[in-house]
């Protein structure tokens, strides 16, 4: 079930909860309800809290947001901790707008067994009497989600460790409410590489900018999930896998780091073994985008297929598919001795002719090879650099396949006849 806790209006914009629905499409993870906003279930939490007052378990508080700022400045100057001071509050009643409290309990302690930390308690004396809905009848976060995961049986509890001060206060209002208390658990921190909490000076921050930086979403998936969680030395799972595999015991309870190189390595992994068909859907918006004029080259899938195994990310997938279709940009000239300039003028003449397939291309530079008495790269090094302007291609056997017969034998001639 997808819920849509809204309740900060100025953090839940529109856009955010569009980028909250497209990165989990995205993601390929669904929902079977929802999505539930809890800004359209405001009548519902103002009954439960008039519930709790009726029971003697909460109260309303027409204590002034300027006397209680006041109070906690003077808490803070006397060294205490700031907190809301139930007996001064009385004070106010009856006066203007109210919001409504928790009775929290002041005497023992509140706990639970979490099923990352272990068990975990908190002195009631800690813990003051949280608002549960502000005078303009919006919940607080810790009430909204009580409220909500009774409503929708929820059984589990899994978040991030930075909520375990959330939740004794959750659980007070649970018991009152006379509900089940569901499973807590406290998953670890991300971290960046710095060893500090990951945030936007991290870099990308959006589950959709790893979509914009040519990431495929199995795998980000597969590197958040193994962040903070293993199963054994697997690296590279199926979201089936990671379905099956799954439980609470093998979370750890130490922070995990984020590493976007190991993230790069894992989308690689992905690319390497993805569809040609879908790769090249991905990468032809990448190239169109660079006025690349695809008819002018070899079908797109066949670049694909040739060149994922040496890209990371699809922009970098683009930038190898470059060599098939951008214009050539003759770099410095590689200087030829004359064996390997007489070896590339036989190879050309010899291209004229020979089918224009990998197989008797391979064949025809071997051949080359052989009769100039010169080793594979004295000939295969400058044939590369002159024809493609690269020092580094796949196969160049390949390479020249798919560049096809006439780009070949022109570059060929522009640099040995010049030469």
């Amino acid at each position: 079930m997808l819920r849509i806790e809204d309740t900060d209006l100025e953090r839940s914009t529109r856009e955010s909860v569009d980028a909250i629905l497209e990165g989990l499409k995205w993601l390929g993870i669904d929902w079977d309800e929802g999505p539930a906003f809890q800004m359209q279930r405001l009548a519902r939490y103002k009954e439960v809290a008039e519930r709790l007052i009726a029971s003697g378990h909460a109260y309303r508080d027409y204590m002034p947001k300027e006397a209680l700022d006041a109070l906690r400045a003077q808490q803070s100057a006397r060294g205490e901790k700031p907190r809301y001071d139930r007996a001064i509050g009385q004070k106010y009643r009856g006066e203007g707008p109210a919001a409504i409290r928790f009775k929290t309990p002041q005497e023992g302690d509140v706990g639970w067994n979490d099923l990352v930390k272990g068990p975990i308690a908190f002195p009631n004396a800690e813990l003051d009497d949280l608002v549960l809905l502000r005078a303009d009848g919006v919940p607080t976060y810790n009430f909204g989600v009580v409220v909500d995961d009774i409503d929708m049986d929820i059984t589990h509890v899994i978040r991030g460790d930075d909520h375990v001060n959330n939740t004794p206060r959750q659980i007070h209002i649970f018991e009152a409410l006379k509900a089940k208390l569901p499973a807590f658990a406290h998953v670890p921190m991300i971290l960046g590489a710095d060893g500090e909490r990951l945030s936007k000076r991290h870099g990308a921050t959006s589950v959709l900018e790893y979509q914009a930086l040519g990431y495929l979403p199995e795998a980000l998936m597969n590197a958040l999930a193994r962040l903070g969680w293993s199963h054994g030395d697997d690296e590279i799972f199926s979201r089936e896998q990671l379905v099956e595999w799954f439980d609470l015991a093998h979370v750890s309870k130490s922070p995990a780091q984020f590493n976007p190189e190991k993230l790069a390595w894992i989308n690689q992994q992905y690319l390497k073994s993805a569809p040609d068909a879908r790769l090249a859907a991905l990468v032809e918006p990448e190239l169109r985008s660079r006025g690349v004029q695809l008819s002018a080259g070899p079908p797109l899938e066949r670049v694909i297929r040739l060149v994922k195994e040496r890209a990371s990310a699809i922009p970098q997938l683009a930038d190898e598919a470059m060599l098939f279709y951008g214009s050539f940009v003759d770099s410095p000239r590689p200087a030829l001795e004359d064996g390997a300039r007489k070896a590339l003028r036989t190879l050309e003449a010899r291209l004229v002719s020979v089918p224009w397939e990998r197989g008797a291309i391979n064949d025809a530079i071997k051949e080359v090879v052989k009769s100039s008495g010169l080793k594979m790269p004295q000939v295969a090094m400058p044939l590369r650099h002159i024809v493609t302007g690269r020092t580094q291609t796949p196969s160049i056997d390949a390479v020249l396949e798919l560049l096809g017969r006439e780009r070949v034998l022109a570059r060929l001639a522009q640099h040995l006849e010049t030469d």
